[in-house]
C-alpha cells in the first residue's frame, strides 16, 4: 500500500443553504476512496470576494490522509463539486460548493491544473483561521510557519460560527 499523504481541503458555498452545503460535502469527502481519518475546523461565516451582492460564505478547512495522488484526490473534489451544482461560469462568482486543495504533505506543485499549496492560501483569512484551528503547528512548504500567517492576516468581515 502506498503512504498516506496529510491533505488539507478549503471548503466554501453560499448558494443553496451553505450549511447544509458543506455538510453533503465533508459526507461525501468521508466517503473517498483511499481516504480516511476525515477531521473539520469550526467554521467561519465570511464576506464574499469578487462580484458585489453576493450572499456571505460558508467556510471551513477539512483534512484527511490519503494514498490517492495529488491530481487524483483533485479530480475527487472536482467530481463533488460537479454532483452539488458548481457551476464555473463567473470568476469569484457565488458558488454552490468551492472545495480547494491547500497543502498536500509538503508538496510543491506548479502545473496548469493543480498548484500546491494552494497560491492564495497566504492571503485568505477565511482559509488561514480554520486552517489554524485544526493544524496550528503547521509549516508551509516555504517555510512559513502558520501562525505567523494568522497573526499577519485581517480578519474583518470573519465570523465563527460553529
Amino acid at each position: 500500500m502506498n503512504a498516506l499523504s496529510l491533505t488539507f481541503i478549503g471548503l466554501g458555498s453560499n448558494l443553496n443553504q451553505p450549511e447544509t452545503q458543506i455538510q453533503k460535502a465533508l459526507e461525501a469527502l468521508n466517503v473517498i476512496p483511499l481516504c480516511s481519518n476525515l477531521k473539520c475546523a469550526p467554521w467561519y461565516s465570511s464576506v464574499a470576494l469578487g462580484p458585489t451582492g453576493q450572499p456571505d460564505y460558508i467556510n471551513t478547512v477539512a483534512s484527511l490522509e490519503t494514498s490517492l495522488s495529488a491530481l487524483d484526490l483533485l479530480h475527487e473534489l472536482q467530481s463533488i463539486e460537479n454532483q452539488q451544482g458548481r457551476q464555473r461560469d463567473i470568476r469569484w462568482g457565488a458558488r454552490t460548493l468551492d472545495l480547494d486543495l491547500l497543502l498536500y504533505d509538503n508538496t510543491c506543485l506548479n502545473t496548469d491544473e493543480l498548484q500546491l499549496p494552494h497560491p492564495e492560501i497566504q492571503n485568505r483569512s477565511f482559509v488561514l483561521l480554520p486552517l489554524y484551528d485544526l493544524a496550528p503547528n503547521t509549516v508551509l512548504p516555504s517555510g512559513e510557519r502558520l501562525e505567523t500567517l494568522v497573526n499577519n492576516c485581517d480578519t474583518s468581515g470573519l465570523q465563527l460560527i460553529n
